[in-house]
């Protein structure tokens, strides 16, 4: 959902703040909401009293929006209930956390539960997200907290200990020992992250698996997996990356339906183990092993390897004791590798780092962050089919520095991962926000334009076809992909499908090697503007009859006021049948009053006949560029085309070449000038660059070490601001 630029920006100010600080770190998680875990505990614990998460309360606001909302008879008979009031002897984890700890409830959160049965086989992971040393007998508070990684960050979340019931059962995840609760609190944790339990209902295993690690995660669609999957598998889980996988259902009215041979379609499964055995009757070969897990905590695959088939019977006890097996109804089940292929259609392997699904050489990968959003009617363009607005699309300049240590066919390559990920769709989904279809392409920079961070423009693409690109567009959080390029300069354009989608991203490239990732134009520079002056030579026509105008209006003191100038100028550019405006506004006609003050805030807020005669040829000069971006004589531009006409309207007033913006201040200018319709009048046109130039003025002012940074008072930001 839309962000207003205040609160988009400030946010982001905060966050790199925090990043300079330490925050979001795995030592140093930022809190959640600013609850600090430590700080609220020991509140309860010198009131004696249990600890109430006001931020998530135990309501009906927290359990949905809409099939767990108020309307909702599902709702009816929840009771929220602490552990203690559930059964004896609550525990929050009984004899070690395990996979058999998740028993999927009346929630469709399968795939969060899968990620959270991999997360057990890992037990440096599973403690990073479930801190330790919470319980419920020593300094018991009715708090607990729990850390995922959030967009960048590690987050730590708090949450009370009150879940939801019926008939004294737990409504959503539970474990197989009824007085085991960590596994319905992580869940709980995970649903105050996305705003409500509903928030969780669908999903893909690697997003929260990434969430659990901080990862990057990689598909495989089961058709076309690489000869060697079976390796890959074996040494991902040995790298302790997590690993999920399902089997696509092609008809949703048999979403998550189970098959005859026991398999679930539409559903998400771990992986927990792979491994091989050796039947006694076969001299050489070993059988390849693959050993799954349904969250629901039943429903098993029936056929061969099947907890009770007679596969079993061909091994010693000795390879049963090695592979666990047991015939239990607990959801986990073992199957022949050649099996698993045949049944399942998709796996999802979630790395700490990309090396996992490499050779045996362990890389130390290097990995480069970059935060950035699709603004409607400035950056959101849309993919490539959208030729007249993919390129005001963020661009983001990939620098390859050295190539693969062991590069294959004595090839010059440099591999890299690149991965593009969605923020906050699942929670704004009770605002009507559902994943966009995202993907990105790969253009290589030609060598004259090597460190020039400037934004490519449209005919680049227009003549130049893209080097590497995802495999597609589709509506999942993240779309990731592995290239082998070779050393040089690229630009990754990260897009929706369609234009005018607004939402935020983060993009990741993880290489093997050095290299470099930012935004273009993520810097305002500026050379010293210095006013355009006065044309030479006899008035115009048109001059004289400003200055007739002027002086019939300014009286005897030949100076104007705001309202003034707004007469003035509105008697003339009414005359201008080609231009959309209703004409300027007083607040436009003040603001350029503010411009033309030499001393600026100590000015007369009056203009003079020479000030005037300035303003106006810098209006004259806007003018023609508006008119050359009007290309369908329409009265006004398109906002896609409003970065480059501002850039040639300031550059008109520079002394040299060298003005550029970044991409958060065009978003802002797109907020604040564009009407519903994404166009800008020439009133609202002028009023930006008058603002404009009179920000980099004051700020000019102050900043008389000319080090690009100035120092205020809260009273000098006011009247600066204020002024403006």
């Amino acid at each position: 959902m839309p962000y207003t630029p205040s609160g988009f920006f400030c946010d982001r100010l905060i966050r790199e703040r925090e990043r300079r600080d330490g925050e979001g770190s795995l030592n140093k998680p930022v809190r959640f909401n600013g609850q600090d875990y430590n700080t609220l505990r020991q509140e309860c614990l010198q009131r004696k009293g249990l600890f109430e998460d006001d931020s998530f309360p135990a309501t009906v606001e927290s359990l949905g929006f809409k099939e767990l909302g108020h309307k909702s008879n599902k709702v009816k008979n929840i009771v929220w209930k602490r552990p203690k009031e559930i059964c004896e002897n609550p525990q929050f984890i009984v004899g070690g956390a395990s996979r058999t700890d998740i028993c999927q409830g009346d929630l469709g959160d399968c795939w969060l539960l899968a990620a959270i049965a991999c997360l057990t086989l890992n037990e440096k992971l599973l403690y990073r997200v479930v801190p330790q040393e919470q319980s419920y007998s020593e300094n018991y508070a009715g708090i607990f907290h729990f850390q995922f990684w959030r967009y960048g960050d590690w987050v730590d979340v708090v949450i009370d200990d009150r879940i939801p019931t019926f008939n004294n059962q737990l409504v959503f995840t539970k474990s197989a020992e009824r007085n085991e609760f960590w596994s319905a609190l992580l869940e709980k944790a995970y649903a105050k992250l996305h705003g409500s339990y509903e928030a969780l209902k669908g999903g893909n295993t690697t997003e929260a698996m990434e969430d659990f690690t901080g990862g990057v995660t990689e598909f495989y669609e089961m058709k076309e997996a690489p000869k060697e999957l079976y390796k890959i598998m074996k040494k991902a889980l040995a790298r302790g990356s997590l690993m999920g996988c399902s089997i696509d259902s092609l008809v949703p009215a048999r979403f998550e339906t189970r098959t005859v041979t026991g398999l679930v379609k539409g559903h998400a499964y771990s992986v927990t183990a792979v491994e091989e055995c050796k039947p006694s009757q076969q001299k050489d070969n070993k059988v390849r092993l693959v050993r799954l897990r349904n969250p629901w905590g039943q429903v098993e695959w029936n056929g061969p390897w099947s907890d009770n088939s007679k596969e079993w019977a061909t091994i010693s006890k000795v390879e049963k004791d090695k592979l666990q097996h047991q015939s239990a109804e607990d959801g986990e089940f073992w199957m022949s590798f050649e099996d698993f292929k045949k049944n399942y259609t998709k796996i999802e392997i979630c790395n700490l780092t990309p090396d996992a699904l490499e050779d045996d050489k362990i890389h130390k990968w290097t990995v480069s962050v970059n935060e950035g959003r699709w603004v409607r009617g400035c950056s959101a363009g849309g993919c490539r089919n959208y030729p007249d607005t993919f390129w005001t699309n963020p661009q983001y300049r990939l620098r390859l520095l050295e190539e693969d240590d062991d590069p294959d066919d004595n090839e010059v390559v440099c591999t890299f991962v690149v991965a593009l990920m969605q923020k906050n769709r699942r929670k704004e989904r009770k605002m009507g926000a559902n994943l966009f279809t995202i993907g990105f392409a790969i253009y290589e920079v030609p060598k004259e334009m090597h460190g020039n961070k400037q934004h490519m423009q449209k005919d680049f693409f227009l003549f130049n076809s893209s080097k590497a690109r995802s495999k597609s567009y589709i509506n999942l959080r993240e779309v990731t992909q592995r290239f082998r390029l070779s050393p040089g300069e690229y630009v990754i354009i990260p897009s929706t499908y369609e234009p005018h989608q607004e939402g935020e991203f983060i993009l990741r490239v993880f290489s093997e090697k050095r290299n470099t990732s930012e935004e273009i134009e993520n810097r305002i520079e500026a050379d010293h503007p210095v006013p355009a002056p006065a044309s030479a030579g006899e008035e115009s026509e048109e001059d004289q009859q400003f200055r007739t105008i002027f002086q019939e209006i300014a009286g005897d003191d030949m100076e104007i006021t705001a309202n003034e100038l707004k007469n003035v100028l509105n008697r003339v550019i009414t005359k201008h049948k080609d231009l959309s405006t209703e004409g300027f506004s007083l607040e436009s006609c003040r603001s350029m009053i503010a411009l033309m003050d030499v001393s600026f805030m100590d000015g007369t807020g009056r203009l003079n006949l020479q000030e005037f005669r300035h303003l106006w040829n810098k209006i004259k000069q806007w003018q023609g560029i508006f008119k050359d971006y009007d290309a369908d004589q329409s009265g006004s531009i398109n906002s896609y085309e409003m970065r480059n006409a501002v850039n040639d309207a300031v550059m008109c007033l520079m002394s040299r070449s060298g003005f550029r913006l970044n991409n958060q201040l065009y978003d802002i200018i797109t907020m604040r000038y564009a009407n519903e319709n994404m166009n800008i009048d020439f009133d609202s046109f002028i009023s930006c660059l008058v603002r404009l130039e009179a920000m980099f003025r004051a700020f000019q002012a102050f900043d008389q070490d000319g080090d690009g940074t100035i120092r205020l008072s809260v009273l000098e930001w006011l009247q600066l601001t204020m002024y403006a």
